[in-house]
């Protein structure tokens, strides 16, 4: 890799000291190094935190520094131009940092060397239905929630998979997520943790009012269908939020589709056991 482009958040390197260390360290090595000269949203929607427009062409990999959910916003953002992401890890302990500040120099060093393997993650693709016309379509890489909002009661949820019926719930939500999402919202409702090279989504109620629900497992080419279910006064109110990020206001009788998305992110891989340690560090509390 010869060209890098650096995304960092802001909250947690004030002053671009760290985002200035990997510029200069890459610049030693007789690389370029292009730092994003901001991270604001843009008010008309189009991104979140990265302008795509932004981002020279012939970049071979892009530095995400901050957390696990400044990597989601940044994958969203820049899925179209399909550039290796490579995450280092500012805060807690994340799934989605390939390393931290610790390591790296080193970690620079391996990528210089192109000694790495590009590892390709499954999105999702929802889109939101109000009186049968689609109100919103957006992607994500973690999960796709649909949950109650105002008032504090359980809804009904009517799941269908390739139009035909698997299950109504009576719960607080549900969670369509992919097996990057799967140590994310859904690992705390009991969902079953997945390797993030896996391709399959994973359905999850939130809080359901039985003793029986369970995660479902699904191929990766099922077609997911969540409909809000009627209530006699008709006031039930729900939100579909895309990796905690956008959402989409809904009302009884409308539903959201979710399949695989067509788009993928690629992260940049230098050490092939790093989610097992990962998880083993979580597990154990380290």
């Amino acid at each position: 890799m010869k060209r890098f482009y650096v995304i960092t958040n802001i909250p947690k390197d004030p002053q671009l000291t760290v985002a200035r260390r990997i510029r200069n360290y890459l610049q030693s090595k007789g690389k370029e190094c292009i730092l994003q000269k901001c991270a604001a949203e843009d008010p008309s929607g189009r991104y979140k935190y990265t302008d795509p427009s932004a981002v020279p062409e012939g970049i071979d990999c892009i530095i995400v520094l901050g957390g696990d959910g400044t990597v989601l916003r940044a994958s969203r953002d820049l899925v179209e131009r399909q550039i290796p992401m490579f995450g280092v890890n500012l805060g807690n302990l994340g799934y989605l940092a390939e390393t931290d500040q610790e390591h790296l120099e080193e970690a620079l060093d391996h990528l210089v060397l192109d000694e790495y393997v590009l590892e390709e993650r499954m999105m999702l693709e929802g889109r939101a239905y109000h009186h049968g016309e689609m109100m919103m379509s957006d992607v994500a890489l973690n999960d796709i929630v649909i949950a109650r909002s105002g008032k504090i009661r359980v809804m009904k949820f009517h799941i269908y998979v390739n139009d035909r019926l698997l299950n109504s719930y009576n719960a607080d939500g549900i969670i369509v997520s992919t097996p990057t999402g799967s140590t994310g919202y859904s690992l705390s409702v009991g969902g079953p943790i997945v390797s993030p090279s896996a391709s399959l989504i994973l359905l999850s109620p939130i809080a359901p009012h039985t003793l029986t629900a369970r995660s479902v497992i699904l191929p990766d080419d099922a077609k997911v269908r969540v409909e809000i279910g009627l209530r006699e006064d008709g006031s039930e109110e729900a939100e579909a939020a895309f990796d905690g990020d956008a959402s989409a206001r809904m009302r009884c009788g409308d539903y959201i589709t979710i399949e695989k998305s067509v788009r993928r992110v690629p992260f940049a891989k230098i050490d092939q056991i790093s989610f097992l340690e990962v998880l083993r560090r979580k597990m154990s509390g380290a």
